[in-house]
């Protein structure tokens, strides 16, 4: 049995972080994905998914450090559904992405270090590498690379 998804696409919201007692980070946010169809009478047509999108350890870490309402993703993960009671005591069922995987997506111009508005994503200053593995221990050196990302960086 398989449970993989590949997602690209945009955050609809600044992460939400949490820390649990036991120091793990969490990190939580929507991201959006379209399709865009032309229909029968010629006019174009945009579909919107919205898919809850949750980040553990070292990958929440980058997230929250990096990930920002707007940013471009590109995520790994499964499918989980789960319930839970709401403040009402109410079953409410969830279905989220349980990333394993996140590769930033486009440039990051707000960044402080950067000396312009082209900077890609790399991890360790290595522009071959910009994906996080969420066993990755080496998530939290995170940092920009020396160059423009290039379309043929893109994962497909």
């Amino acid at each position: 049995m398989v449970n993989k998804v590949i997602l690209l696409g945009n955050v609809g919201r600044d992460p939400e972080v949490r820390y649990l007692d036991n120091g793990v980070v969490v990190t939580k946010f929507p991201l959006a994905t379209s399709e865009t169809y032309t229909n029968k009478s010629g006019d174009k047509v945009t579909n919107t998914e919205w898919h809850n999108v949750v980040l553990w350890r070292k990958l929440a870490e980058v997230a929250e450090k990096w990930v920002k309402k707007g940013t471009p993703l590109y995520i790994e993960g499964k499918i989980r559904s789960r319930s839970y009671d709401d403040k009402d005591g109410n079953k409410r069922y969830i279905t989220e992405i349980v990333a394993d995987n996140m590769q930033m997506l486009g440039r990051r111009s707000e960044d402080p270090g950067s000396q312009s508005g082209d900077q890609g994503f790399g991890q360790n200053g290595d522009s071959d590498s910009n994906s996080i593995n969420k066993g990755d221990s080496t998530a939290d050196t995170f940092g920009v690379d020396s160059g423009p990302q290039q379309d043929d960086d893109l994962p497909f």
